[in-house]
């Protein structure tokens, strides 16, 4: 199974999303609980989704405890990184925004291209129905809570008053940067978007992303936001 035929199957599509609206790994446990359905089920939807190459498999003990009489470790299933759109038929929009980008002028195209993002990062924000909030921390949740609500795995690593670091093995605009890195500028400014949407009178300074990382198949993105001064 590839992962075209399993994001067509509605039980696995399913699976997929409810995996990629969580911050950590799910386990079958998990999902059969959420879906109500018997856990043999909800574990063979999640390997047929490992099969398929959409999520990874590990072993971590969620008792908290460990040693003797500390339970076998439960089999986990965590979003897989991936610089690939899954479409059908091939509708190849890495190749035209591509020429899109090529067509712009050199001449201040870098400073437009992030605008274009942070529009984009707008459009995001209403789609997911995001609400601002005047805390840090608790705006940054929001906002990688809404990324996962449209289907994108995000996480927070750490946040406070001066920005956020964030995860993700499924930036929207990933398979684009990927295809064309020069697309990374539109990236930045829709986490700017987004944070700017998150967080009350929020003045974004700085987006960074470790765009090394997006070209690596097996490796999340890292986005780093900074902030100016204090909220």
């Amino acid at each position: 199974m590839d992962a075209l035929e399993a994001v067509g199957e509605p039980e696995l599509r399913e699976a997929l999303l409810f995996a990629r609206d969580h911050e950590r790994a799910v386990t079958a446990d998990d999902l059969a609980e959420s879906l109500g359905v018997h856990r043999n089920v909800a574990r063979s939807r999640l390997e047929r989704l490992a099969a398929a190459g959409l999520l990874e498999t590990g072993y971590e003990r969620r008792t908290g405890r460990s040693g003797p009489g500390a339970g076998r470790p439960a089999k986990t299933y965590a979003v897989a990184p991936s610089l690939d759109t899954i479409e059908f038929p091939a509708r190849r929009y890495e190749e035209l925004l591509g020429l899109l980008l090529g067509a712009l002028p050199a001449r201040g195209r870098a400073a437009r291209l992030r605008e274009v993002g942070v529009e984009f990062g707008g459009v995001l924000a209403k789609a997911a129905h995001l609400r601002p909030s005047a805390k840090p921390a608790r705006a940054f949740e929001s906002m990688c809570s809404a990324v996962r609500n449209l289907g994108y795995q995000a996480a927070v690593e750490h946040a406070d008053e001066r920005g956020a670091v964030i995860t993700t093995p499924t930036c929207p605009l990933r398979p684009l940067v990927g295809a064309h890195p020069e697309a990374a500028e539109i990236d930045r400014g829709m986490w700017a978007g987004l944070a700017a949407h998150a967080l009350r009178g929020a003045e974004v300074a700085e987006v960074t992303c470790e765009t090394r990382d997006c070209m690596v198949d097996h490796a999340s993105c890292r986005v780093i936001v900074r902030l100016n001064s204090k909220i």
